[in-house]
């Protein structure tokens, strides 16, 4: 019983780690030890569903509390206060920079490594920048929420990939948080087809890929981090007034200390296990 718990514990803390800002659901599963399993489930799911099942139940009861929880919470803030809200998952996204850059560079780094972070943050920002000139205004609808789903279900196969990190620059973090917080199944169901088409097309590519080249693949996370964030610093709102430029300011700070922090209890974790 006490196992059970502690897992779905663990579970609780990927679910958070997969919807908060900054914090890749697929690194914590690392962290955790059971990225292995999940990834052995999801690629061959029928032949380990009597041998993997059973470990993994318990998680994927943690998972969905914690992602199901705080997504409410998170859909109440960016409603509210967006650019302090958005100042404070930059601080979490930057605090983690550093543990990200660290893991990629887990088995070495060459120059392909350094020229995929490079031609993938040249790509997103291209991307990013195109879509601001052009003045596109992304309408959420059944399409973009497949690809919310599509990013979410990414984010915990490919480890150190945030879903925001892509979502936010595009407008559809928010409706698609807030539509999981209040059960609407018109996000639901096309986010549940775009994780499921993610996870049966691509758990067994993304594993292979990360299993003979780690290194090119996550510097290409890195690079992507890097880019998505940059285009989501709100520079207007610290010219408002001082006030506001003040609070942003204090935002960015817990926000980073607050990802050193479960940074230092990530790398506490691993070392005790």
């Amino acid at each position: 019983m006490s196992s059970f718990i502690l897992k779905v514990l663990q579970g609780t803390l990927i679910g958070l780690g997969a919807v908060l800002p900054g914090i890749s659901g697929g690194v914590l599963c690392v962290i955790f030890g059971v990225y292995k399993t999940i990834m052995e489930f999801l690629a061959d799911p029928f032949r380990k569903l009597k041998t993997h099942f059973p470990k993994l139940l318990p998680i994927g009861i943690g998972g969905v509390i914690g992602f199901l929880g705080i997504a409410n919470l998170l859909s109440f803030f960016l409603e509210n206060y967006p650019e302090p809200s958005v100042c404070l998952f930059i601080g979490l996204i930057g605090g983690m920079l550093p543990s990200l850059y660290k893991e990629a560079g887990e088995q070495g780094r060459s120059k392909k490594s350094y020229v995929a972070m490079g031609i993938a943050m040249v790509l997103v920002f291209a991307m990013l920048i195109s879509l601001k000139v052009l003045e596109v205004e992304i309408t959420p609808n059944f399409g973009w929420y497949v690809f919310c789903g599509f990013c979410l279900a990414l984010s915990v196969i490919a480890p150190g990939m945030s879903f925001s990190t892509t979502l936010m620059p595009l407008g559809l973090y928010e409706p698609f948080v807030d539509g999981i917080g209040h059960l609407d199944f018109a996000v639901l169901i096309p986010g549940g087809i775009g994780g499921l088409a993610t996870v049966i097309l691509f758990a067994k590519a993304v594993d292979t890929l990360f299993k003979k080249h780690y290194s090119v693949a996550f510097h290409a996370i890195v690079g992507v981090v890097i880019a998505a964030t940059v285009m989501i610093i709100p520079f207007q709102s610290f010219t408002v007034s001082l006030a506001s430029a003040i609070i942003n300011v204090v935002c960015l700070v817990v926000g980073v200390a607050a990802a050193l922090l479960l940074d230092k209890f990530n790398q506490k974790y691993a070392e005790e296990k």
